[in-house]
């Protein structure tokens, strides 16, 4: 009898045990992911909204694929990543709605492949809630539906971090090995650059601990991503090396330049703050970013007194080698630049929170809990409020390159044709004209080729407020177009009648 109890109760607690990594588990642990992943696309969709025009950076990217539009100059840094991300819908339609909504639905389902990575290296609760600080956060909300590649680095940094965790600790978790090799992948071929600055901790720590598979496999992810780029590199720019020493001189010159500053005033909305002057924004919307290494520390404290530092400090070490180039070794700031690093200290971070809100015995702390409840609170807020000043401000400004389109073909400038001077690309874009520049970044022709298509088809140069014109458009006619002055140039039988 008492043999038969035994037996009873081994068969209870083995069934238990499964139970408790069955289906039914796996779909409790998942669902609160999945409903973190839908908010965030439904937020896009609804507060960002799909009516905001394409960007500059966006028209360079989008315009590689389409077949609607000139294909804009592409500088040296850029790589061809979020090219192939728009290409599913851009290579056949015009729509910037559809192109939005497309992408927001992607982001989504890339965060919650993202988070699904970390699952069983921290709670659930965990997860969702450092899950939902990245997503609500105005940078991440305004980037995700947008044909930029800085979200996409991020989501390729938490997977390749959090399945290399798994498989330094499981060396039989083949899937992990995978998760490796496609989050390095997609994040070299978004910005091949970031890539390499987040896999520094990486590599030091598989060195440390010999695990030469998980070394060779993201190696090998690493170069699958950037090989278009390095290929590109010898076919257009004269090497590795040279395209290297180009992309340096477009971003102003990399070396030790201080730009913390920079990064705080572009909290407040700006896309990008180059030049970076003005003042700072109100000290309520900087105050999450003072607290992000506060409460990181306090994550790593809590990680040594349970034992689980590597989990915790591997991320923040991936999350400060990828902030470090844009704090200490650029000349300027774009709130995008740090959605990798802001990834990265998602879970670390939200573990603290819990941590000052609940004792370790299960209870909520009576003063701490209701604080970080309130701080939460004023925190989600501000970042709403801030993407939603920031969505309204974009949508009016790029209704305004509509609308220089539509006075530009009032004038007579229609496809084929070339915009040259002030935001030649964005504009040229809307036009549908091709664009170019015979100085500066986007430099991509001669003055005498200039000339030469003016003889075939319609050009115009545009002049910023209080700017003069180049001197070649100087005997053109001058129009006015919005804030902008714009010189076209007579076509041959106009000049002929004249």
């Amino acid at each position: 009898m008492a043999d038969g109890t035994a037996a009873l109760l081994l068969g209870k607690r083995r069934n238990d045990r499964t139970s408790a990594t069955g289906p039914g588990r796996r779909a409790a642990g998942t669902g609160p992911l999945a409903v973190v992943a839908a908010v965030f696309t439904v937020a896009q969709l609804l507060l960002v909204r799909p009516v905001l025009g394409l960007g500059w950076d966006e028209v360079v990217y989008v315009s590689q694929v389409t077949s609607h539009h000139p294909a804009a100059f592409f500088s040296a840094p850029r790589a061809r990543g979020v090219s192939l991300l728009v290409a599913p819908v851009a290579s056949w339609s015009s729509s910037t709605v559809l192109l939005r909504c497309y992408l927001a639905v992607l982001s989504g389902l890339a965060l919650y492949v993202a988070l699904r990575a970390w699952r069983g290296l921290f709670p659930t609760r965990i997860l969702v809630t450092g899950g939902a600080f990245f997503a609500s956060l105005w940078i991440t909300l305004f980037y995700g539906p947008q044909a930029m590649p800085n979200y996409w680095v991020a989501i390729g940094a938490l997977v390749t971090v959090g399945c290399f965790l798994r498989r330094s600790e499981n060396p039989t978790a083949r899937a992990a090995l995978w998760g490796v090799a496609g989050g390095a992948a997609l994040m070299a071929v978004m910005r091949p650059t970031d890539a390499v600055w987040v896999s520094v901790p990486l590599v030091v720590l598989a060195l440390a601990r010999r695990h030469g598979r998980l070394l060779l496999v993201l190696a090998g992810g690493l170069a699958a991503g950037a090989a278009d780029w390095v290929v590109e590199a010898h076919t257009a720019h004269g090497g590795l090396g040279q395209r290297l020493a180009e992309a340096s001189r477009i971003q102003g010159g990399l070396g030790w330049q201080i730009a913390v500053d920079d990064q705080l005033r572009s909290l407040g909305g700006r896309a990008l703050c180059r030049p970076c002057t003005g003042s700072m924004p109100h000290p309520v919307i900087m105050l999450w970013w003072f607290a992000l290494p506060l409460l990181a520390l306090l994550a790593l404290h809590v990680a040594v007194r349970a034992g689980r530092v590597t989990r915790t400090l591997l991320p923040l070490a991936c999350a400060t080698t990828a902030a470090l180039p844009y704090l200490f070794m650029i000349g300027y700031a774009a709130p995008r630049f740090l959605q990798p690093s802001y990834a990265l200290v998602a879970f670390p971070v939200a573990a603290a929170l819990w941590h000052l809100a609940r004792r370790p015995g299960g209870g909520w702390r009576p003063v701490l809990a209701p604080l970080v409840a309130l701080c939460v609170a004023g925190h989600l807020a501000v970042q709403l409020t801030v993407l939603v000043y920031t969505a309204d401000r974009n949508i009016d400004s790029r209704r305004d390159w509509t609308r220089a389109a539509g006075e530009l073909h009032r004038l007579g400038v229609r496809p084929p044709c070339l915009i040259t001077g002030h935001q030649a690309i964005p504009v040229g874009y809307y036009t549908g004209c091709s664009s170019g520049a015979t100085s500066g970044n986007n430099a991509n022709t001669t003055v005498a080729t200039i000339l030469r298509t003016a003889g075939r088809v319609p050009v115009a140069t545009l002049v910023a407020p209080g700017g003069a014109p180049p001197p070649y458009a100087r005997p053109w006619p001058e129009h006015r177009v919005g804030e902008l002055r714009v010189r076209v140039a007579p076509l041959p039988g106009e000049r002929a009648g004249g």
